[in-house]
């Protein structure tokens, strides 16, 4: 279980955003939003670089971000996945420009229901090792359980989180990126139901996004996780303004575990 860093941008800056008000606004129009850096991307990611910490990932929040993002994969080639908007007209693209992966979510859904021939166009865009599915997960008053939430989290899919649908999904892809979408930005606590799931089902490597507010949580998430969960923090953390977790803890805390992230593929594989 390891600490996945991460860069979030929008509108060009570095920020923590509260995922559920993106889109919707608070009033004004905005997002609820915790932390702005005076920081450029690129500076995030050299210190994960410095860190080694591998595997983490940048995620555009909305058009307008193309330049930081691809600032950020300059600071660390090799080092960090991409999201936002990713199809697989672009896919290529930002391998090209430094990204170990892709992260895809929204895309493959229309009208709420999985599309496998988009899925099928991802893979043979950018090659199996190098895709990554974003997964954000809401839970389903009448399903029960918990389904995949897309367009900025406004919108349930009928696509179900279960073992024979990650299953089905893993066929395609390296790994899982998984957004608990009640929790996110909030610093309330994790998803206690949605973390166990995963850890009883998940097929492929997977990382947690959710209401982490301190160690406690990540303690929380290694027991229910039973181990097979890596995380990720934002708003909490000293370096986005948070005063729950600091940075240097977590790159400590990753230097104590056994075996090393799994190597990023060359740029030149795709398959």
């Amino acid at each position: 279980m390891r600490f996945r860093p991460c860069i979030d941008l929008h509108q060009g800056k570095v920020k923590q955003i509260v995922g559920s008000t993106l889109g919707n606004g608070n009033g004004d129009g905005e997002p609820h939003t915790n932390f702005i850096s005076d920081r450029p991307a690129s500076h995030f990611a050299r210190l994960y670089e410095r860190d080694e910490l591998a595997g983490g990932h940048i995620i555009m929040l909305g058009s307008g971000s193309e330049g930081a993002a691809t600032a950020a994969l300059a600071g660390y080639p090799g080092g960090m996945q991409i999201g936002g908007g990713i199809t697989p007209e672009i896919g290529a693209h930002w391998i090209e420009r430094g990204a170990s992966g892709v992260i895809v979510t929204s895309y493959l859904f229309v009208e709420g229901r999985f599309d496998r021939g988009r899925l099928e166009a991802m893979e043979e865009s950018v090659g199996h090792k190098r895709l990554i599915l974003d997964l954000s997960c809401a839970p389903s008053p009448d399903r029960g359980g918990f389904v995949v939430a897309t367009d900025r989290w406004r919108h349930l899919t009928d696509f179900t989180i279960d073992a024979a649908n990650l299953e089905q999904l893993a066929e395609y892809c390296s790994e899982f990126l998984i957004h608990a979408t009640q929790v996110e930005g909030k610093r309330g606590g994790i998803d206690a139901d949605l973390v166990s799931l995963l850890g009883d089902i998940t097929p492929v490597p997977t990382t947690y996004a959710g209401g982490i507010r301190d160690m406690d949580d990540i303690d929380q998430i290694g027991q229910l996780g039973q181990g097979r969960l890596d995380y990720t923090v934002g708003s909490a953390l000293d370096i986005f303004g948070g005063k729950g977790l600091m940075y240097e803890d977590l790159v400590a805390l990753n230097r104590q575990q056994p075996g090393a992230y799994p190597s990023n593929p060359s740029t030149s594989d795709t398959d």
